[in-house]
């Protein structure tokens, strides 16, 4: 895709990081990426441009619409991806009347006014980056909950294996002469203006002082830019311990080396991109935010503090003020007994924050946004499994004999339905194809589990029709009949499924494979880890034999729930198809796409209510599902 990221850069804040990050990521994949911002100097290969964007004004945000509708329209950028609400004010502006999709990554709480609700300049899709900033534009923003999505920010965290802490980590050697090679060291990193200035200016009068006195071989390091800014009462209580403790106060200010202090550092005072970085790095982090104070980050902890994003953030407008005597209490017992974080927690961190993962979950967004600025939404997706040659004498009727299937594919071709693939749809999505060559009538044939009639009687019928489909299979190849149904009611016809060379002539004919699992299991039943394991190990088997990439997961019997859906995803999955349940398009939930079941006795009416734009919604309506 080509990408324009724009933004707000005054100074090297985390929302700027995280655009740095982002575009670095994507431009590895092999995605063009421009920067707008108030520098042109940013750490990234990305081409930069500069112009004031945090001037509001008015004269010059015209200037800068300009300038970013112009690039937008010469370099044919596929999305505008923007970091503050300056940025989105311009770049709405700039795109009005154009096809190009807008983002907007939202790093901090909005000010609630009339106009923030009555005038949505964040485009058409939202990035929050913690559930605390999503909830907070929910319901006191009022923006629509549909356009959000919740993405943390991504980080790159090295290879490296834990390191030791510091020499002088226990009570002994934290209370033993500075001459130690690496004394113990706690480290306040973040901004030291605005709402962080005033925690800084607290802890340097309340918290410091105290842990100075009580630990003697103790560092204190402020690390972080705006130090001119922070408030009075700090700037006094900083002189103070300068006078008072002299070279054991450490005033780093604005370093391109924070991970070499944190690799320094005992326990680290922080929130938002600090905490996570630190957690990361393995050292223990008290999140202290703008908005209210997490505490010792654990295992316990972690989800809490995350939705916070580490005290940064809170989901209604309340008090800000904290405990620091807490503060104070928290600090001293973890430095009379230090402990180092767990590889467990360390590595839910490094799961949750994984640049790549944020980076593709970003991607997506661009992906939906970029479909629905085109106006594509409901996509008819049918599933399909057994075609027999003559009624099955079976209760679940999931099957479509040859003779009405060729009636449904003759009513197909009748009403210009052109059929697509959930791999054709993801290459509109990306910009691969252009989307002037979206078909205007779409539908999405699907068919689970792989039965020998799909090979004799679908295949031919398909190819004499001119249409692809997509056939999902199991990553068992030693699975021969549908044992799944005939084992729990043995009075169930035994239904054969395709051997391996059957299958590759799909994969010839041009259709999409899709994994359903290994064994046909209902997956909510499992442990998780077992299931994750059906899902992963499908796609990966179900490559390797056919040699074709395996973009989308069928759930089994339609089962799934948001551990499943977490797993498939994690699995490298694009897409999760259900059965009569999930959004009214793909994009409203790509990991539970509805699919309509397909019965022995459509009709024609059934069959132009199935394949209608509304029956999504009538379902819904109906079914309440």
């Amino acid at each position: 895709m080509r990408i324009l990221h724009v933004l707000s850069a005054e100074f090297f804040a985390g929302s700027v990081a995280y655009a740095v990050q982002l575009a670095e990521a994507h431009r590895a994949q092999g995605h063009q990426v421009w920067m707008l911002s108030d520098s042109a100097q940013l750490p990234t290969g990305a081409t930069q441009l500069q112009t004031p964007i945090v001037n509001r004004r008015y004269g010059q945000r015209l200037r800068n619409a300009r300038l970013i509708r112009q690039l937008v329209q010469q370099e044919n950028i596929d999305v505008v991806h923007c970091h503050s609400r300056a940025a989105s004010w311009v770049s709405y502006f700039a795109l009005r009347g154009l096809v190009v999709p807008l983002v907007s990554t939202v790093h901090g709480r909005q000010h609630l006014h009339a106009s923030t609700s009555l005038f949505d300049v964040y485009g058409d899709k939202v990035i929050a980056i913690c559930d605390h900033l999503r909830a907070h534009l929910i319901t006191e923003v009022k923006m629509a909950a549909g356009k959000i999505v919740a993405i943390p920010n991504g980080v790159a965290f090295g290879n490296e294996e834990l390191a030791d802490m510091p020499a002088g980590h226990n009570s002994s050697l934290l209370l033993a002469p500075s001459s130690l090679r690496e004394p113990p060291r706690l480290a306040f990193i973040g901004r030291f203006n605005g709402g962080k200035g005033e925690r800084a200016a607290s802890l340097l009068a309340q918290v410091f002082p105290v842990l100075l006195r009580e630990f003697p071989a103790l560092r204190v390091a402020l690390i972080g830019g705006e130090l001119q800014h922070l408030p009075a009462a700090g700037k006094a209580a900083l002189a103070q311990l300068q006078a008072d403790f002299g070279d054991r106060l450490e005033v780093v200010g604005f370093t391109e080396d924070v991970a070499g202090w944190l690799a320094r550092t005992t326990l680290v005072v922080g929130a938002g991109r600090v905490a996570i970085e630190a957690l990361g790095a393995g050292r223990p982090v008290l999140a202290l935010g703008e908005a209210s104070y997490e505490g010792l980050v654990s295992e316990e902890t972690f989800a809490a503090a995350a939705a916070s994003n580490f005290g940064d953030i809170s989901a209604r407008q309340a008090s800000t003020e904290v405990d620091f005597a807490a503060i104070l209490a928290d600090a001293r017992g973890f430095l009379r007994s230090p402990r180092p974080v767990s590889a467990a927690l360390r590595q839910q961190v490094r799961a949750h924050y994984d640049l790549a993962t944020v980076a593709a979950r970003v991607l997506e967004t661009y992906q939906a946004a970029r479909m629905q600025k085109a106006g594509i939404g409901y996509i008819p997706v049918l599933m399909y499994h057994k075609i027999p040659d003559a009624p099955l004498a079976t209760k679940h009727q999931i099957f479509v004999t040859k003779e009405n299937f060729e009636k449904h594919l003759a009513y197909f071709k009748q009403r210009k339905l052109t059929p697509i693939t959930f791999a054709d749809y993801l290459r509109y999505a990306s910009s691969e194809l252009p989307l002037a060559a979206f078909p205007a009538r779409p539908i999405i044939l699907t068919f689970d589990d792989g039965y020998l009639d799909n090979y004799t009687n679908l295949l031919p019928l398909m190819q004499q029709y001119g249409y692809r489909g997509v056939i999902y299979l199991l990553g068992d190849f030693e699975v021969r009949y549908n044992r799944w149904d005939v084992e729990v009611d043995p009075t169930e016809p035994r239904s054969e499924i395709m051997n391996l060379p059957q299958k590759r002539a799909f994969v010839a004919a041009g259709w999409e494979i899709g994994a359903h699992t290994m064994s046909h299991p209902h997956l909510p039943a499992l442990p998780l880890a077992e299931a994750a394991a059906e899902i992963a190990q499908s796609k990966s088997a179900l490559e390797t034999a056919l040699q074709t990439d395996i973009v989308s997961f069928a759930y089994p019997f339609g089962d799934l729930s948001d551990a499943v859906k977490k797993a498939v995803r994690t699995a490298g999955f694009a897409l999760g198809v259900a059965t009569d349940t999930g959004g009214l398009s793909i994009e409203a939930d790509r990991m539970h796409v509805f699919r309509v079941n397909m019965f022995p006795n459509e009709s024609t009416a059934s069959l132009f209510k199935k394949t209608s734009p509304w029956y999504r919604r009538y379902y819904r309506w109906k079914r309440g599902k």
